[in-house]
């Protein structure tokens, strides 16, 4: 046996390792397909846990992304933050009474 030799070829195991190497080869790509696919299905699993309210904007904001990737990156934005709750934030910092005002004011809860 030389160095220049290919181990297996001319043998029955030649076309068994070529079947197994193609196997392999075809798994390997649908494992990869199958992660992208439950990655990118990631917002739309997200929002219906949380039954958020816009599940329809991030069902096609998610379908959009697949040919507009940074469409994607906003279905991500919209089902991972909860707008209502960080608007009523929003508003609650910039209702805040000052210290010259009234202190009988309330602010509304959301």
């Amino acid at each position: 046996m030389s160095l220049l030799s290919v181990p297996f070829v001319g043998t029955g195991s030649d076309l068994g390792l070529h079947f197994f190497a193609g196997a392999v080869l075809v798994s390997s790509i649908g494992a990869v397909l199958y992660a992208f696919w439950k990655f990118h299905e990631m917002p739309i699993n997200k929002a219906h846990r949380t039954k958020h309210q816009q599940i329809g904007l991030i069902t096609v904001l998610t379908w959009i992304g697949f040919i507009w990737h940074w469409v994607w990156v906003l279905a991500v934005i919209l089902a991972f933050i909860d707008a209502e709750s960080a608007l009523c934030r929003i508003r609650d910092i910039w209702r805040r009474p000052s210290e010259n005002l009234d202190d009988d004011k309330e602010i509304k809860e959301c």
